[in-house]
């Protein structure tokens, strides 16, 4: 797959954001290196709390990271330039090449004046551009470190495979645009559109799509996947046939509807809030009972799927709570990670939960807080970076002060938590003094390295460790002793044996359910000459 010395591409699109683009970007890198072909994924922009520190210390979307898994490559800032964390006041934190770089609002990122700190100095060019750029408020400005990034993958591998934001349709910010048709146009690539037609209106909406862009990017949107769908596929096959008549365009898939699907999502909260964590009931239990996990559904929560490893042990049903007795027959709270410490501290009180989670911590009930969660259980928060809070009064049930620097820590750390081994990532600019109980996790030699564990209550900045297997198993050991529940963790369960299966799985559907040809010709060739123009275009 070469075309003048870069590798093949495909922009994957959608019609809406949430249209299963990064599974569906997931499902194809998966499938392509199966099939021996060197792949890698990319983002030029993604806006989630849901990240990922890669091993040299870089920040970016999860969902880059777990494509990047079903890639079967480690994990890069060159996979997503540029990462928005939203904030308070419709602000976001901009990451640029994995690191951050200051507060921008909306307005000023999508094109008028806009201020941001100075970028750190990690020595990459890209990253001083984006910087400088960024400094203008212009976010056009990005699209020349966003391409270099992608044509350095290109260079490196046989095929990338883009996913888009939102929808390539919104005319509002076309003008802006480094993630969608703005970095079709500029590297030439094909463009496949993704939409849900669990949701209705599939038809509409790729034509929608496609009439409202202009000659140039129609000419570069060579086809349709259709996602999630319920029932006999010869029930859609005439209305298929007709949009190829409309649009001169063929569809190249129908994906079948597949429970629990959405790994490291974007927006998987939205999904997990209608009950259990990806609306999967739990496994049957290894021992007598199942263990009840409750989520304070924080505001501003991040990294929502540190809780996922503890849905996939048979047994542990986890849900996301906001009221208080909601916690009454939970066996384990969790506060989660949050992007806005103080204004989750501040939630946490006015619902009722901070005196919820007082009195489990007084009856030797277990509470685990997690990066934001942990310096909320915390006696005192001094902010001046996040919130501009100031002093603020923690929850004050473990031990510890929290300072908010501006430098953010970025890292990979190891370390032994209960006697077993554990590896977890860190995002957070909040630093722990702990005075007090036992360090969360350990190096070898027994030195705190992270986090503080008092009682039934226990914190770490540490996101991930939950997927060390032995680790998990020893911890909800310990969660179902003091709940006196008869329950056994699994001894066979494998957290990353699970995520490779489902992978496969995404790989599965797209060789099973897609045209696999025509997709190759698309990322081999590019778009195929003579697609008609379907009016009216863009405004």
């Amino acid at each position: 797959m070469s075309r003048g010395g870069l590798g093949g591409g495909l922009l994957v699109a959608g019609t809406t954001s949430d249209a299963g683009k990064s599974v569906v970007t997931a499902g194809i890198c998966r499938w392509l290196v199966r099939r021996g072909v060197k792949v890698a994924p990319f983002k030029g922009q993604n806006m989630s709390l849901n990240s990922f520190v890669t091993r040299e210390g870089a920040e970016i979307g999860r969902a880059q990271a777990m494509q990047a898994q079903a890639a079967r490559v480690e994990p890069t800032a060159l996979m997503n330039p540029v990462l928005l964390k939203p904030g308070g006041d419709r602000s976001s934190q901009v990451v640029l090449m994995g690191r951050p770089v200051g507060e921008l609002s909306a307005k000023g990122f999508f094109g008028t004046a806009g201020t941001l700190g100075t970028p750190g100095t990690t020595g990459t060019n890209g990253e001083a551009q984006a910087g400088t750029a960024l400094r203008g408020g212009r976010r056009e400005a990005l699209l020349g470190p966003v391409l270099e990034c992608l044509e350095e993958l290109r260079a490196t591998h046989d095929a990338v495979i883009c996913e888009g934001a939102g929808s390539p349709a919104e005319i509002n910010l076309r003008r802006t645009d480094i993630v969608n048709m703005g970095i079709a146009r500029a590297a030439r690539l094909p463009v496949m559109v993704v939409g849900d037609i669990d949701r209705g209106g599939v038809f509409a909406s790729f034509f929608g799509t496609t009439a409202l862009l202009s000659p140039e990017d129609q000419a570069l949107v060579a086809g349709y996947l259709v996602n999630k769908f319920r029932g006999d596929v010869s029930l859609l096959e005439p209305g298929l046939e007709m949009l190829r008549g409309l649009t001169g365009r063929a569809t190249l898939g129908v994906l079948p509807w597949r429970h629990g699907l959405g790994i490291d999502e974007e927006d998987g909260l939205r999904v997990s809030r209608n009950g259990a964590v990806r609306g999967a009931p739990a496994a049957r239990p290894y021992g007598e009972e199942v263990l009840r996990v409750a989520v304070c559904a924080v505001p501003l929560m991040s990294n929502f799927t540190d809780v996922d490893a503890l849905a996939a042990e048979p047994g542990v049903v986890v849900r996301f709570v906001d009221r208080p007795e909601e916690l009454a027959d939970a066996d384990l709270v969790v506060v989660p990670g949050t992007r806005g410490t103080v204004r989750a501290l501040a939630w946490l009180r006015e619902r009722g939960l901070a005196d919820a989670l007082a009195r489990r911590a007084a009856e030797g009930r277990p509470v685990l807080g997690i990066c934001g969660g942990y310096q909320i259980l915390g006696e005192h928060i001094d902010d001046e970076v996040e919130s501009r809070a100031g002093a603020v009064a923690g929850l004050g049930l473990l031990p510890v002060r929290v300072r908010f620097e501006p430098a953010k820590t970025l890292a990979r750390p190891s370390g032994v938590a209960l006697g077993e081994a554990v590896e977890g990532y860190e995002i957070h600019h909040g630093v722990a003094d702990v005075r007090g109980g036992d360090a969360f996790v350990s190096d070898a030699e027994g030195r705190a390295l992270d986090g503080c564990r008092m009682g039934p209550v226990q914190g770490t900045h540490w996101h991930g460790a939950l997927e060390s297997d032995a680790f998990r198993r020893r911890f909800l050991t310990e969660v179902a002793r003091a709940a006196g529940r008869r329950f056994v963790p699994a001894p066979g369960t494998s957290f990353g044996a699970l995520r490779e299966e489902q992978l496969d799985l995404l790989g599965d559907l797209i060789e099973e359910h897609a045209d696999t040809d025509a997709l190759l010709r698309l990322i081999e060739e590019g778009a195929p000459a003579g697609l008609p123009f379907i009016p009216p275009g863009a405004p």
